[in-house]
């Protein structure tokens, strides 16, 4: 969940109560507050952070800064050579990204110049791999949830509510090992500063959040919720901040998970160690 940080409640906090119970109640009871900024100065950014987050790696201090937007070339070296899918692969459990891009092969999505941290990980498993068909068919997510996004380029995909794209998450997770949902518009909407636009992202947000816990509850699967770094909880600014972020892990390996998160550079080992505490 990217640009989500922690932060007490104030007037332009839109992560409280009122707008997102679900979230809320999964920060107060099931989160670890970690931190993001990796021993540097200056606010965190989505290139090393994200790319700490799925490394082990603390990539901020191998780049000697916080790196914005898409990873360059020093960055993506060190995603290739080593990431949680290919962890995950190495021990022969089947991994999904859940996020459809809007191509129809890998080949398309490997040509193009700039690649987020997910996608170039995802390039290196491209079986993990979502396009255009398997939303269409509903075995994939859109990065907004609803699918609203697209509705000017693709009017033939239907907006769908946010329990039903839980429904669809849920049906991946129940069928891989381990499944991956990146959404992004937190961020989005935390640089604009808009805050009623904030607080309609994350109720969207709550409510596919909800249905989504339901389901893993009942199957007793186990959901973990982290961010690459503070923003929409700060609606003054159009900035990053150096808020610590939730690690959230709820379900049968949730306290394992909390006990051993304490920085981003925690998330990938924390997430395999708990795989390889039972094998599954």
């Amino acid at each position: 969940m990217d640009g989500l940080g922690l932060r007490p409640p104030a007037a332009d906090n839109p992560v409280n109560a009122e707008v997102c119970p679900t979230l809320c109640k999964l920060i107060e009871r099931h989160c670890k507050p970690i931190d993001a900024c990796l021993g540097l100065e200056g606010a965190p950014q989505s290139a090393t952070g994200q790319a700490t987050m799925f490394t082990g790696v603390n990539c901020a201090a191998a780049m000697g800064k916080h790196c914005e937007g898409f990873p360059g070339p020093a960055l993506r070296a060190i995603i290739e050579k080593n990431n949680l899918f290919l962890e995950l692969k190495r021990r022969s459990l089947s991994v999904k990204f859940a996020d459809a891009y809007l191509v129809d092969g890998v080949d398309e999505l490997a040509m193009r110049r700039f690649k987020s941290v997910t996608t170039v990980m995802a390039l290196t498993s491209p079986e993990t791999i979502s396009t255009i068909d398997d939303l269409f068919e509903d075995r994939a997510l859109m990065q907004d949830i609803t699918r609203e996004t697209i509705q000017e380029r693709y009017p033939d995909i239907p907006v769908i509510p946010p329990q039903r794209a839980a429904e669809h998450l849920f049906a991946l997770a129940r069928k891989f090992d381990f499944t991956l949902f990146e959404f992004f518009q937190t961020d989005v909407v935390g640089h604009s500063m808009d805050y009623a636009r904030a607080c309609a992202v994350l109720r969207v947000y709550d409510r596919f959040l909800s249905a989504l816990a339901m389901y893993a509850d009942a199957a007793q699967l186990t959901i973990v919720l982290t961010s690459d770094h503070g923003n929409i909880e700060e609606m003054l600014s159009r900035s990053h901040t150096r808020n610590a972020i939730p690690f959230i892990a709820y379900g049968p390996k949730g306290e394992f998970l909390r006990s051993r998160v304490e920085s981003l550079s925690d998330v990938t080992p924390a997430l395999l160690a708990a795989i390889d505490s039972n094998g599954s």
